[in-house]
């Protein structure tokens, strides 16, 4: 029974199936005979059609609006001095961001008159412009044109690309709608204003204000804001140096506008109207040339960090808004940049014409050749020139910017072409200048943390970018001999401990056969010194004999923990012929004012993001209850030391204290006469082909070096001594006056003993004086390493007779005093009388 009525219930229900869907096509057939439906039918379908083809060709892969929302647009990285001043930025694009609130109303204004009149009243898109720009469109062949409104031109210029197309156009405006959708009109205007590209490199309006009148948007007066408000439309339009009359134009349309809607009186169109454009001549950004080759090794540590471009990263050096603190001293800068000029001038003076800086082709683009060099100067009233036409001894001259002049005495090695350093001399007349040929580095460093304070590469870094300072590897010459003579110390010589200056020869290998060393200039051996009167003579026999001593493999394994360079164990580097660069030199000797601790060079501070984030520090460490909001009762916290210690602080201090006879009575005496506390050594490689002195005070080091990019003799005469320490002196006249004269501390445990300069040996009844070659002075011993009294027999022996000749005499001349008094007094009456007559009991 259940199974009869199963059957007939799924009968049942396929039959009014069956029924329904005949019903349903019979009336869609019925319908289908209708005219009408078969035309509602085919419109719909051509409606999804269209839809779809529309999705498929304009929307397919649009990009997402709601991005705008957290859009960050491209900014320069910000440089700034040790002190916080912006000195220097890294851009491709001029731009400053601000909110919508920073502009002012009348801006604004001015830009909707030029723009988008409508602005706050459409959608998205401005339908009558549409519907003009079509009719155009089809009646022209030309550029198709569009009636662009504020939204559709944020959506292409952030979103799209600059296609000329239809297709561009529809993908533009299905964006406008879907920007008006996510974004207010505020948020809308305020990416308009500081993206939109007005010429001079400048985005946004606040960099316009900038480059076109050197003022803020706040300060801009009412004709000004007009003529920005213009640009959008094609800054080369009207460029005030080519377009004058046709900006003045375009820009009283816009106040008119501005008029007409109600946004200006008619007396402050008229005022408007009536003033000239104002506009500055173009420039850079007014901090541009501030150390330049500091800001250069800046830009080069950055983009190894956090990359160049866009497609780096958020953090990217020339879109990601960076603010970077440097340790850059500007007016050190200034003087080390001034010290090494002077020197490089001083060395070339007298030397002739070294030849042209680079050469371009001549022909009538050679104002565009010679700006597109890159070669400028910052040096005195120089200025670049190209020769144009050299004739009759002279030449004529010519300037980036197209004008002319002459050089009324020319050498003959001058040639069409040549890019040359001149003078003005007025009117029309130059002077050639003579850029130095020879080159070199210079590095100022803070020896308590290992901050570059200032930096200088060459002679001027828009000449030539190669920073020497960083980059050049040469050959250090006796400055290294600091680092032998501490390996010495550390394996047990001391200070006053006798080595040999005679002459040294070794067997190197089968390949290298026997070297004999000699010293600088070929100076005649002076027998037994100590090591400190080595140092400070810079003696090259006595330094190899000490390397041999202490071992080479000990000597290079100090130089190579100090930083300077990764050599091979041959003595010959223990005289400098190895290569490192002035930066990782000047570091190593503010490591040994540093009592041997390690210390890195560091350019940059820390830095941070668009928002202030820090996202970059140099100095890592952590000082624990340093930020405690009132004082715990404790002692005041102090980060821990910088860095490990890859010296004994004894050894350090020893060399330091050393290397201060360098400059009182060695090789740098001319430094003397800046009446301070001063360590240092100078140096020349063999050739002479480098001069060097690196050296300074508790509070400052600095380092420095010349000669020539492709290494060849600079001339016997040449000497680190006579080239390079004047320079340092130049430097430090400027940069030391009115600091504190800082003594070097000695670290705990090192004993100071009076001793022989000469021999070395313990003094007891002389003291040192204030004269630098006084025969007494203070050494510096490690505990139980001091000369002790000597106990050699023939000295004992000496000493004895000595003291048996001096009580002799005195006891002759006690009793020549008591058989006087005898006579003058009568006989003694008592034992007491008689001895006291006879001097005492012996």
């Amino acid at each position: 029974m259940v199974n009869e009525a199963s059957d007939t219930a799924g009968e049942s229900l396929a039959y009014k199936l069956e029924r329904s869907t005949g019903s349903f096509f019979e009336r869609v057939e019925r319908l289908w005979q209708k005219k009408w439906f078969r035309l509602l039918v085919a419109f719909l379908g051509l409606c999804v059609l269209g839809w779809f083809l529309v999705w498929l060709i304009f929307a397919r892969d649009l990009p997402d609006a709601a991005a705008l929302q957290t859009y960050e647009p491209p900014l320069p990285t910000t440089v700034r001095a040790y002190d916080g001043e912006p000195v220097h930025s890294y851009a491709r694009e001029r731009r400053v961001q601000l909110e919508f609130s920073e502009y002012p109303a009348l801006l604004v204004r001015a830009y909707l008159a030029a723009e988008d009149r409508t602005f706050f009243e459409h959608g998205g898109l401005d339908y009558p412009g549409i519907a003009t720009a079509i009719v155009t469109n089809i009646s022209s062949s030309g550029r198709p044109v569009g009636a662009s409104t504020i939204t559709q031109q944020v959506a292409k210029n952030l979103l799209l690309t600059s296609e000329v197309s239809y297709r561009r156009k529809v993908r533009e405006a299905i964006l406008a709608y879907r920007i008006e959708d996510v974004l207010t009109k505020e948020e809308i205007l305020e990416l308009y204003l500081n993206q939109i590209f007005l010429g001079r490199n400048a985005y946004g309006v606040q960099a316009a204000a900038q480059a076109y009148f050197g003022k803020d948007v706040d300060a801009l007066a009412l004709h000004e804001m007009a003529y920005l408000a213009i640009l959008p439309k094609g800054p080369s339009n009207y460029r005030p140096e080519v377009h004058e009359q046709r900006a003045i134009g375009r820009r009283n349309w816009v106040l008119a506008a501005m008029r007409d809607n109600g946004w200006i009186t008619a007396s402050q169109f008229q005022a408007a109207a009536a003033r000239p454009l104002g506009t500055i001549a173009r420039s850079g950004p007014r901090f541009e040339r501030v150390g330049g080759y500091f800001v250069e090794e800046v830009r080069r540590q950055l983009i190894e960090q956090f990359g160049e471009n866009e497609d780096a990263g958020p953090y990217s050096v020339y879109s990601g808004g960076l603010w970077v603190r440097t340790s850059l001293n500007p007016e050190l800068q200034e003087y080390t940049k001034d010290a090494l000029r002077g020197g490089l001038l001083r060395y070339s003076s007298g030397r002739g014409w070294s030849g042209p800086i680079s050469q371009i082709e001549m022909d009538d683009q050679w104002p565009r050749r010679l700006l597109s060099t890159f070669i400028g100067t910052d040096f005195s009233n120089w200025q670049i020139a190209v020769a144009i036409r050299p004739a009759g001894g002279g030449a004529e001259i010519g300037f980036s910017d197209g004008t002319t002049g002459r050089i009324n005495s020319a050498p003959s090695a001058l040639k069409a072409g040549d890019i040359i350093a001149v003078s003005p001399l007025g009117g029309s007349s130059y002077r050639l200048e003579n850029v130095p040929e020879v080159s070199g580095g210079m590095v100022v460093q803070n020896p308590r943390n290992g901050r570059i304070w200032a930096m200088q590469g060459g002679f001027d870094d828009r000449m030539s970018s190669f920073n020497r300072a960083t980059q050049a590897q040469r050959q250090p010459g006796s400055t290294i001999k600091p680092f032998v003579y501490a390996t010495a110390l550390e394996h047990g010589m001391t200070p006053a401990t006798l080595i040999a200056d005679s002459p040294f020869c070794v067997y190197q290998s089968a390949s290298l056969g026997r070297k004999c060393f000699q010293n600088f200039g070929n100076a005649r051996s002076a027998g037994e010194q100590t090591l400190r009167w080595g140092v400070e003579q810079s003696r090259n026999l006595m330094t190899v004999r000490a390397a041999n001593d202490a071992g080479m493999d000990n000597v290079v394994k100090t130089i190579k923990t100090m930083g300077i360079g990764d050599y091979q164990p041959y003595l010959a580097f223990a005289l400098g012929a190895g290569d490192t660069t002035v930066m990782n030199l000047t570091n190593a000797y503010s490591m040994l004012a540093n009592h041997g601790r390690e210390l890195n060079p560091t350019v940059i501070d820390f830095v941070q993001d668009r928002q202030g984030k820090v996202i970059f520090r140099a100095d890592k460490r952590n000082c624990e209850n340093c930020n405690l909001s009132d004082w715990d009762g404790q002692p005041m916290p102090r980060p821990r030391p910088v860095g490990k210690q890859l010296m004994d602080p004894m050894t350090a201090y020893q060399m330091v204290d050393i290397l201060q006879g360098v400059i009182t009575r060695g090789t740098a005496q001319n430094l003397r006469s800046l009446e301070r506390p001063l360590f240092g050594k100078t140096g020349t490689s063999s050739g002479p082909t480098n001069v060097w002195f690196v050296g300074g005070s508790p509070d400052m080091v600095a380092g420095v070096y010349l000669g020539f990019d492709q290494p060849r003799n600079m001339g016997g005469y040449a000497q680190g001594g006579t080239l390079a320490a004047p320079i340092f002196r130049q430097f430090a006249e400027r940069a030391m006056a009115g600091m504190p004269k800082t003594p070097f501390v000695a670290p705990k445990g090192v004993r100071m003993v009076r001793v022989d300069r000469r021999t070395g040996k313990r003094v007891y009844g002389g003291w040192p004086t204030d004269d630098p070659k006084s025969a007494v002075i203070w050494d510096v011993f490690k505990p139980e390493t001091e000369p002790r009294r000597s106990l050699r027999k023939d000295d004992l022996l000496a000493r004895l007779e000595a003291r048996k000749a001096q009580l002799l005499a005195q006891r002759a001349a006690a009793e020549s005093r008591a058989l006087e008094a005898a006579r003058n007094r009568g006989p003694a009456r008592n034992d007491d009388e008689f001895l006291q007559a006879q001097g005492g009991i012996y």
